[in-house]
């Protein structure tokens, strides 16, 4: 990839940021790195690229310290990359592309916290089914970094919902106009209420949305939940998984869906869109239902 030099553009933070990120394989490969995908074969396999563009784009990377090169093997030696803290930072760019993908070029451009069930956007989500969550860790509710996937139980049911708030005035400014906001409150709540069924079919909950602790602590609170929210304000799952996000005050909010993952980090079911928000709290427990009886 050749380097761009352009002296009008040497205090624009817009031409000096393309000029480490401008090619769209670079943004590609941060993407994949982001999902887990992080050997030399695995990216060649998923992007499509040549051994030697691939090798070019990488040691660029490597040099910008967007990656870093970790061993995982001494004979013969061989790496992984990893997103190095300024590779992370670009996750928001990811995130914004995608929304504004989904929303402009796959959709109609509306804000929307749903999808229509025969879109392209749900197939993506649905296609989840059988991709393996990758190691990460989230802030919960009490400020205490936690994986989203249980390791002490079979499955992990992970509602993912756009926010809920302690008070109603806290709620961002057009919130209940937007389609499929309404519900986060209730669909919690429902959880809260069949938390034992959950848990006597082997599973555990958890919700994630992209709230600060604090605010999801404030309303985790009020309600009583029993259970713990996840902020991934930082965007991680979101980009490991590709999910589906909305703006609304300023901020990336994830559409609402529900994952069934099992203690082995793979997705095992999905709901999306989510329509009957507590109709979907009983879809999920029948989907762990029959998957612990297979």
């Amino acid at each position: 990839m050749a380097r761009r030099t352009s002296l009008e553009d040497a205090t624009c933070a817009i031409a000096q940021a393309l000029d480490v990120v401008g090619d769209w394989w670079t943004l590609l490969i941060v993407r994949d790195t982001a999902r887990g995908v992080s050997r030399f074969d695995e990216l060649q396999r998923e992007l499509g690229l040549s051994r030697k563009v691939l090798a070019e784009r990488l040691r660029l990377l490597v040099e910008a310290d967007v990656l870093t090169r970790v061993p995982y093997q001494e004979r013969p030696p061989r790496y992984e990359y990893r997103l190095t803290p300024r590779g992370r930072a670009l996750l928001p760019v990811l995130i914004a592309l995608q929304d504004w993908g989904d929303a402009w070029v796959l959709g109609d451009g509306g804000t929307t916290a749903t999808a229509a069930e025969a879109s392209v956007e749900a197939r993506r989500v649905h296609e989840l089914v059988g991709v393996r969550v990758p190691e990460i860790q989230l802030v919960d509710d009490r400020g205490e970094l936690r994986d989203p996937v249980a390791d002490d139980v079979p499955y992990t049911v992970l509602y993912c919902f756009p926010g809920a708030f302690a008070r109603a005035d806290a709620y961002p400014p057009g919130w209940g106009d937007i389609p499929g906001t309404p519900g986060c409150t209730l669909e919690s709540c429902t959880y809260r209420d069949r938390l034992d069924e959950f848990g006597a079919a082997g599973a555990a909950v958890r919700g994630v949305s992209t709230q600060r602790p604090d605010e999801q602590r404030a309303f985790a609170e009020k309600e009583r939940l029993g259970f713990p929210l996840l902020s991934d304000a930082g965007l991680s799952l979101i980009a490991a998984l590709r999910l589906p996000t909305f703006r609304a005050a300023g901020v990336s909010r994830l559409k609402r869906l529900t994952l069934v993952v099992d203690r082995e980090r793979v997705v095992r079911d999905v709901q999306y869109p989510v329509t009957d928000v507590a109709g979907s709290v009983a879809t999920a427990l029948a989907a762990v239902e029959r998957l612990g009886s297979a």
